[in-house]
């Protein structure tokens, strides 16, 4: 029995794929993958703290630590401590992050229109489809927005 005889592991080498060519593409702006979705998700949620970034991403708190000292490092976000909880920081975009996602949305922009030249729009609205279905049943979820305060 060869890999191809799994499905999934088409699945699996298609994604390697698709993100070598988002790396190559990202590293004009030195940025990982990875790193651009911190960015995204910091930019929907406004701020947040490493453990909620974990949580969003469904990987543990030390990989985000990782990631987030990176950005930090390149000032593409900052670190406050929580006002509300001294042992926790909660992290947001600079305007050098906020600089950084035209870039980055230029970039998925891209990846969209590379998996509609390889397969037409019919076959790419149907992967999106049933990524987004597999992404839900398997517990993931797609990026938050946090909801806007209200003002008194």
């Amino acid at each position: 029995m060869t890999t191809e005889n799994f499905d999934f592991h088409l699945l699996l080498h298609s994604a390697a794929l698709v993100e070598e060519r988002l790396r190559q593409r990202l590293g004009a702006v030195d940025l990982l993958p990875r790193q651009a979705r911190v960015i995204d998700a910091l930019d929907r949620l406004g701020h947040a703290s490493q453990v909620e970034l974990a949580r969003q991403f469904g990987v543990t708190p030390a990989s985000i630590s990782t990631m987030t000292t990176r950005l930090i490092a390149a000032q593409y976000i900052s670190r406050q401590v929580d006002p509300n909880e001294a042992r926790s920081n909660i992290l947001s975009l600079t305007p050098k992050g906020h600089e950084l996602l035209d870039e980055i949305h230029a970039a998925w922009a891209e990846m969209d229109a590379l998996l509609v030249e390889k397969l037409g729009v019919q076959k790419t609205a149907a992967l999106s489809e049933v990524t987004r279905d597999l992404r839900d049943a398997l517990g993931g979820q797609g990026p938050a927005r946090r909801a806007a305060v209200k003002s008194k």
